[in-house]
């Protein structure tokens, strides 16, 4: 995977813009477990692998806001904006979590740049994200970031 890295003043035409997927990466029990202790929600199927082998998923499952958060980590590989004072995550419009993770699974993302606008001082790109679980036909997580730029 090569990130993408264009200059802020190419940022106002990249509308369109396919920036491919991000590398794969494995979530693991220590990374869901790690996050119910931040969240604290330590709901057994998602921090008790031998009940949850009987729940209805047939084993551990990675909380949606973990797999969400991950976006982050995936976004920073796949692109990047040279000639800024500061980068903004700005917020998520039309979160879903079609499928859920399994522990063990690795998953990458999917992005598009899909709107480009002039805020004040800067410009907000909206991507359209697309977590996919390796070996399963529905993603884990459709959703489209914002993000604003600052020259």
């Amino acid at each position: 995977m090569t990130q993408k890295v264009i200059s802020y003043d190419e940022l106002k035409d990249a509308a369109g813009t396919d920036l491919g997927y991000s590398e794969w990466r494995t979530v693991t029990q220590d990374q869901v477990n790690l996050f119910a202790d931040a969240a604290d929600d330590h709901q057994w199927i998602h921090t008790d692998p031998e009940r949850a082998k009987d729940g209805p998923f047939g084993g551990p499952i990675a909380h949606g806001y973990l797999t969400l958060s991950l976006q982050i980590a995936f976004w920073s590989e796949m692109f990047d904006v040279e000639g800024v004072t500061t980068k903004v995550n700005y917020g998520l419009e039309k979160v879903r979590f079609p499928s859920p993770v399994h522990v063990g699974k690795q998953i990458r993302m999917k992005a598009t740049i899909a709107e480009v606008e002039e805020v004040k001082g800067g410009y907000q790109i909206a991507v359209d994200q697309v977590v996919e679980v390796e070996g399963s036909e529905k993603p884990a997580v459709v959703s489209r970031g914002l993000y604003r730029f600052y020259a």
